[in-house]
């Protein structure tokens, strides 16, 4: 026993030793890149594995598109990047392929398609998630995801810290024995400060009065703990904005009250409670196939759909008629982080129309609805319609 003791505590130690390193490169960041002030701007686009490269392509055809004056101009690139496939990564036996990750790095913006995650009972090795690896090797420390009923009074944006918490390490636990396994969670000021800051900022520039905390910081008290204080720390620093916390399991609850879920506006989260809750929060708009996601960092931002590959869909002969709707709201919150705000609205009107009020086309997954293809060019043309008034 002593022996499977001691080696659990060597695994420890070098993961307390590399997560100090990240807090000291976390004290040497630099500020925010000014996309404004770039010679050109590239946008990388991955398309990931399943029913990835068929849902960005659609998207990818929307920002050339609405971009296309700028490319011509040639103030913004787009850089085709493959490699990301479960074939290849486990080919390589890395979440990411070293080429792929020189090729994203050299990028200031990605639109990135769903990727396989292997799981118990996959043919595939237990390789890394390439979305977890993907955001902590570009330090995409923030995953924000709106979701918006108009109909029901919901507005809410969420900030689910993206590098810490129980995903930071989560493929490095430690199986202590066969009949004890442990695994890590994490929480560091430098992490928590800033993910806190970036939605206070948020509310702030964008008129919302209201931000609430969610933890389990009654339970675990050290992190989540750590977590809750820190925020509250942080919204001194914003005297026009109400805050308060809640637990992850009540807030799970009060989501579906109607009565009370309207008062919701900007939500903070650590990184597993905030992926769980912007599943359910989907669920309001629609699904998962509706809501799209942004990760930001200080130097790269990458955006995205908030659901899988769908691989079951690829073997049953279905993913041209994948529903193409969450890269395309990911693809509005692109251009509205790299300044081309008019265009995002012009987007996000579009897919208001297509989606909930003409709903001229309907995609269902089968053929009993129109292919991704064909949706995406409705898009299109509502787009180009919208832009003539």
């Amino acid at each position: 026993m002593r022996e499977q003791i001691a080696g659990a505590v060597a695994q420890f130690e070098k993961v307390l030793t590399e997560q100090l390193e990240r807090v000291e490169r976390m004290k040497a960041e630099q500020d925010f890149v000014d996309y404004g002030s770039l010679d050109t701007l590239v946008v990388g686009v991955c398309g990931g594995d399943g029913i990835g490269p068929t849902i960005t392509a659609e998207a990818e055809r929307v920002l050339r598109f609405l971009l296309a004056d700028e490319v011509a101009a040639g103030r913004v690139e787009f850089r085709e990047i493959d490699g990301l496939t479960i074939e290849r990564r486990a080919e390589v036996g890395k979440a990411i392929p070293d080429d792929v990750l020189e090729e994203l790095r050299a990028c200031h913006v990605i639109l990135k398609g769903p990727t396989t995650t292997p799981r118990a009972g996959d043919p595939w090795p237990n390789i890394e998630s390439a979305n977890v690896a993907m955001r902590k090797e570009l330090d995409l420390f923030a995953n924000m995801r709106p979701v918006k009923v108009p109909a029901e009074g919901i507005d809410w944006t969420f900030f689910r810290e993206n590098t810490e918490g129980s995903y930071a390490v989560g493929s490095r636990g430690v199986h202590v024995t066969d009949d004890l396994a442990v695994d890590f969670c994490v929480t560091t000021t430098q992490g928590t400060e800033r993910i806190a800051r970036l939605a206070f900022d948020y509310a702030k520039k964008n008129g919302k009065d209201h931000v609430s905390i969610v933890t389990k910081a009654n339970v675990i008290k050290t992190t989540d703990g750590k977590f809750l204080n820190l925020c509250q720390q942080i919204a001194k620093d914003y005297p026009g904005i109400r805050v308060d916390d809640w637990y992850i399991d009540i807030m799970t609850a009060k989501l579906v009250d109607r009565k009370r879920r309207t008062d919701f506006q900007v939500l903070i989260l650590p990184n597993l409670y905030g992926d769980i809750l912007t599943d359910e929060a989907a669920e309001f708009q629609g699904g998962v196939g509706t809501a799209g996601s942004a990760n930001i960092g200080k130097r790269y931002a990458m955006f995205e759909a908030i659901h899988g590959s769908a691989p079951r869909m690829v073997a049953e002969g279905r993913a041209q008629y994948a529903d193409p709707c969450s890269m395309l709201r990911a693809a509005a919150m692109l251009l509205r982080h790299i300044g081309r705000g008019e265009r995002a609205a012009l987007l996000e009107r579009a897919l208001d129309i297509c989606m909930f009020e003409e709903r001229r086309l309907t995609i269902t997954g089968r053929d009993t609805g129109c292919t991704c293809e064909e949706f995406g060019a409705y898009v299109r043309e509502t787009v180009e319609a919208l832009a003539k008034k």
